[in-house]
Formats: structure tokens, sequence, C-alpha cells
């Protein structure tokens, strides 16, 4: 089953018994994808839903530090939630001696020698690691190997 389906039937379920703010959640995420669909007139695998996915949560992660220095935590766990009902769609997630190795591999393969060469870097890891690793840190973990 792909990514879609399991998302429409994971909505069935959750309509279902209903649990609403759940419902209300896979609601958005289909209607994200059925946006970019609509938008880029494709139909999306199962990468593209992932990457609607990553989208989404960060949204809500930015979210949430707004709420917080707001002082709106209502508003904050409400977000909060939806990033654990989002995060089930996204493969599992690699640890960080799986992260390094990639990285490593990926420096050697470019002949990467500085910080200029972290374009390429992150050319060769982005598809490796894409919806496995927080790729705001893997740039930072990249970042910081070449400067070092």
């Amino acid at each position: 089953m792909n990514l879609r389906d399991r998302v429409n039937e994971d909505m069935k379920t959750a309509m279902k018994a209903r649990e609403a703010d759940k419902l209300g959640t896979l609601r958005l995420l289909l209607a994200a994808m059925k946006q970019r669909e609509v938008d880029e007139r494709i139909t999306l695998d199962d990468a593209g839903v992932i990457a609607v996915v990553e989208k989404m949560i960060k949204q809500r992660k930015d979210s949430i530090a707004q709420y917080e220095k707001a002082a709106r935590q209502d508003l904050a766990d409400k977000e909060k939630f939806e990033i654990t009902v989002i995060e089930a769609y996204l493969p599992q997630q690699l640890s960080q001696a799986e992260i390094d190795a990639i990285v490593g591999e990926a420096i050697a393969s470019t002949g990467a020698k500085g910080a200029a060469d972290m374009g390429k870097v992150m050319g060769v890891v982005k598809p490796r690691l894409a919806g496995r690793a927080d790729m705001g840190k893997v740039s930072g973990l990249v970042k910081a190997k070449l400067a070092g």
C-alpha cells in the first residue's frame, strides 16, 4: 500500500473511531497532497508524499516557536499533536551514526575540501537522507565536517 492510500485508510479509521483531532490533521495532509498535485499537474508518488509531509512538519515547528514566544501553549500543544500524527508517514529515521557515515561517504566521493564544496556534498546527501533525517541538522553537520 502506498503512502497516499495509507493516509486515506487512516482517515476512514479516524472517522469511524470519532477521533476529531486526528481526522482534522489527516484531512489537512490530504488537502496539501491534492493541492500539490493540482498545482504541478502530477500524481504524487511516495517520495512526493514524503516531501509534503516534511513541509507540513517544518511549518508546524515554525508555528510552535511562534506560539510559545507569544505564550499560547494551547495552540503550541495542538501543533505538537499534529506533528505526531503527520510524522507517522515518514520513513524510519536514521541514527546519528548512520547519518555521519553517509555524510563522510559523500565528502569522500565528491572530493570536498572546504565550505565552498558544501553544495556538491548536499547534492549527494539529500536524495539518500530525504525523509529519513532532519536536513537542517544534516546541513550543519556537513558544514562542521568541511570546516574542521
